[in-house]
């Protein structure tokens, strides 16, 4: 008998134990995520100057964003006493934020999964129906802490008609579970199309060649323009100032931004407005493209009335298109055809341009009214929405998916991918 017979056989990945994932390492994860998103919306609430707001309501102010940032409800109240009357309301999402605690849950989601070839639909499940729990119980505690009112000055108003306003705001706990269990559903099926290395159910493995590919290539594309802009905040920072405005909209809205710009470029059409003390956390040329009292168009051709640069952002978009497009080909198997190479990434494109118009939308407004006469304006009043051109901006995704498609799979016919066959003679 040779000692390679009496040496115990090494598994293979497939024949593993399967990975121990229970409550201990269920908690890691959630808890990982929620102080990643702390921390950040605390980092850029208080370069915000969020950090000055009276009746220490700082930690409820980041627990409300926080509460944004994963799909919740913050619902704002106002009172201004028996001769006056408060409207108030706020639909935005702190996508730095969101993006933060989905790429750490996702990390922790995955890291027990580690080579394994296939898993079963019960095991996957259990696993993530543990962090569920544990995340439930978190959005709750969220929900409870987001809680504040304010008293707002109303000057010479106000002294003369002898009365004072309170704004406040509290999370709608129903929708905030709702969407805020939702939003982790999308982290966790996200993170297991993305990853090669994830295991998935049996009767699943047919879908990755199509699916997997295509979604690597949507969240490199997502990712590499969030790192375009932060190069280029961190340049504008270190050149032109406004260090503490700059890390603001890193820290809550760069995504925001860089998103909406990927849009513009693919040639959608958005429309804004921005009246009074609000501000949109974009660059200036954009705010001065959208701000006043009408109704205002963003897309390519208005923004270029302003700075006819903005036209080499049709040049990045087919630049860094097409390399999405190519590493979604490279990944995929070889027998891909070219047109379905085209379809593929148009209809991932598409997806994701649907999804940066569903969260991207950003409405606000508060208002004072005496008398039921009005709103007062000035610094009592104002309005900010941002609201894209939906059914237009999925065409255009279709066309450029089509084409880059197309051409991101012809470029990458020559590298060696899975199910390639070398044709030369002789070859085994």
């Amino acid at each position: 008998m040779s000692p390679q017979t009496l040496r115990p056989r090494r598994e293979t990945s497939a024949e593993r134990a399967p990975a121990r994932h229970g409550w201990l390492h269920a908690l890691a994860t959630v808890l990982a995520g929620l102080v990643a998103m702390i921390v950040t919306a605390s980092l850029g609430l208080w370069a915000a100057g969020a950090a000055d707001l009276p009746d220490g309501a700082f930690p409820r102010v980041v627990a409300a964003t926080v509460v944004t940032a994963v799909g919740g409800t913050i619902e704002l109240s106002g009172d201004a006493g028996p001769l006056a009357e408060t409207r108030a309301g706020l639909t935005v999402v702190p996508l730095s934020v969101t993006l933060v605690g989905a790429l750490v849950i996702a990390a922790g989601f995955l890291r027990p999964l580690r080579h394994r070839a296939v898993a079963g639909a019960g095991e996957l499940a259990g696993w993530a129906a543990r962090i569920a729990v544990l995340w439930l119980a978190a959005l709750i505690g969220l929900a409870l802490a987001a809680r504040q009112d304010f008293d707002i000055s109303l000057g010479d108003v106000g002294d003369f008609f002898g009365t004072s306003a309170e704004v406040g705001f509290e999370t709608a706990m129903a929708p905030t579970v709702f969407f805020g269990l939702l939003w982790l559903a999308g982290v966790v099926v996200l993170a297991l199309l993305v990853s090669r290395g994830a295991p998935l159910p049996a009767r699943l493995l047919r879908f990755q060649e199509s699916v997997r590919p295509a979604a690597y290539a949507m969240v490199g594309l997502l990712l590499a323009y969030v790192g375009i802009g932060l190069v280029i905040a961190v340049v504008v920072a270190l050149t032109r100032g406004h260090a503490a405005e700059t890390a603001a909209v890193i820290l809550l809205g760069l995504p925001n931004v860089m998103w909406l710009v990927l849009t513009i470029g693919l040639g959608a059409t958005w429309d804004s407005q921005v009246e009074g003390p609000f501000g949109l956390p974009m660059p200036k040329i954009l705010d001065e493209v959208v701000r006043g009292p009408d109704v205002s168009t963003l897309n390519l051709g208005s923004v270029a009335e302003y700075d006819g640069r903005v036209w080499w952002l049709l040049v990045v978009n087919a630049v860094l298109l097409t390399v999405a497009a190519f590493v979604m080909a490279a990944r995929s198997p070889a027998r891909v055809r070219l047109w379905q190479h085209g379809v593929h990434m148009a209809a991932a494109l598409a997806l994701t341009v649907l999804t940066i118009c569903l969260v991207g939308r950003i409405s606000a407004h508060y208002g004072l009214s005496v008398l039921g006469i009005g709103d007062l304006g000035g610094d009592l009043g104002g309005e900010l929405y941002l609201r894209p051109h939906l059914w237009s901006a999925l065409g255009l995704a279709v066309l450029w998916g089509l084409v880059t498609g197309c051409l991101g799979g012809a470029l990458a016919k020559g590298v060696r991918r899975r199910g390639a066959v070398d044709a030369r003679p002789g070859h085994r």
